[in-house]
């Protein structure tokens, strides 16, 4: 099982750097950079810089806010600046974020994804090999590509050059919920990376790998043919104090992101419907003074599972084990618990 770990959104670029090293030293596979306030892309650069051995993977660049030949651009110059390390992770957004935040017109996500990633994979042909390998879809068209402007190491005026065998192309990650995501990436991804509130035993097995098998069969592909790496959620700590602190942290963040109706179905699938209503009414009023009687720790046992160090790698697999191939585990908030980590890291990749 390979262990990716996340990145605090609110981690700026001057930070990067030295969270990425200690990434690195605590024996990840790869990391994880998200798109929330900084650009994911920037990000991805000072991390790759830092490291050497690493996969930095964006999780996940908002497809729909940005043409996908200049998304194609950027991860091009990543992966060959950091001898092929960088992976492309994208993702769609709730249609109010993408209109009202962004500016950015709507429509219809897991279509207009799968012709995304086809422009994508089209403009990486074409840098590859110096020749255009059009595209013309229902969202997107991709027709015009002068030597000029190509990053292919022969492309110039009048010339080709032939395939680049040195070429990186980034492997291409969607990370999502619905069940249309997941028979895109079956289809035409890489890997699918799970949301952190869509990332249960339930969800994997009755939603997830389905999907993503069907929308790989249906091209030829099995489900071996992608990478599936779950964002698990867990609660850990060196002591008992420290996993009661954290255990309250967990609590209100819970509370956040389960009161997000896109993330209702989760609620459902644990036989935790109930608590629709009274997450979204606590966050709309700013009330928090009731958290405890809502996220009871009852819930929290079913939803975030909590364990010590010593026991966290046995506890991820009992969870997950033979439904992924990977799994995202935040590094530990202090840095002290680093080493301690490494140890969980080690157990999880044997």
């Amino acid at each position: 099982m390979k262990v990716y770990a996340g990145t605090d959104p609110r981690l700026g670029l001057s930070e990067m750097g030295d969270y990425a090293r200690r990434v690195e030293a605590a024996g990840y596979d790869g990391m994880h950079v998200s798109e929330t306030v900084h650009d994911p892309f920037l990000l991805a650069l000072q991390a790759l810089q830092a490291t050497s051995r690493i996969v930095v993977r964006t999780s996940v660049a908002l497809a729909f806010v940005r043409s996908p030949v200049l998304t194609a651009y950027t991860a091009w110059d990543l992966a060959a600046v950091s001898g092929g390390r960088f992976h492309l992770g994208l993702g769609s957004q709730i249609r109010q974020n993408i209109e009202e935040r962004y500016a950015m017109p709507w429509s219809e996500p897991a279509a207009r994804m799968r012709e995304y990633v086809q422009v994508v994979r089209a403009a990486f042909e074409t840098f590859r090999t110096g020749e255009l390998t059009p595209f013309d879809g229902k969202h997107y068209r991709f027709l015009r590509m002068q030597p000029y402007f190509n990053p292919h190491e022969g492309a110039g005026p009048g010339l080709s050059g032939g395939p680049d065998p040195t070429a990186a192309t980034p492997p291409i990650y969607l990370g999502g919920v619905g069940r249309g995501m997941c028979l895109t990436a079956g289809e035409l991804a890489d890997g699918f990376v799970t949301h952190p509130t869509n990332s249960s035993p339930r969800y994997l097995e009755q939603d997830c790998v389905p999907a993503l098998t069907e929308g790989a069969s249906a091209v030829g592909r099995t489900r071996d043919d992608l990478d599936l790496v779950a964002g698990v959620q867990v609660i850990t700590g060196a002591t008992d104090a420290e996993l009661s602190v954290e255990r309250e942290r967990q609590r209100r963040l819970f509370a956040f992101l389960y009161s997000t109706p896109a993330y209702h179905r989760e609620l459902e699938r644990c036989g935790l419907a109930d608590l629709r209503e009274p997450l979204a009414r606590m966050v709309r009023r700013d009330s928090w003074s009731e958290l405890r009687e809502v996220v009871t720790d009852e819930v929290l046992d079913v939803m975030l599972p909590t364990a010590p160090y010593p026991r966290l790698a046995e506890v991820i697999r009992g969870r997950v084990g033979g439904l992924v191939d990977g799994v995202t585990l935040a590094l530990p908030r202090d840095p002290e618990h680093d080493a301690l980590m490494a140890g969980v890291v080690a157990q999880l990749r044997e």
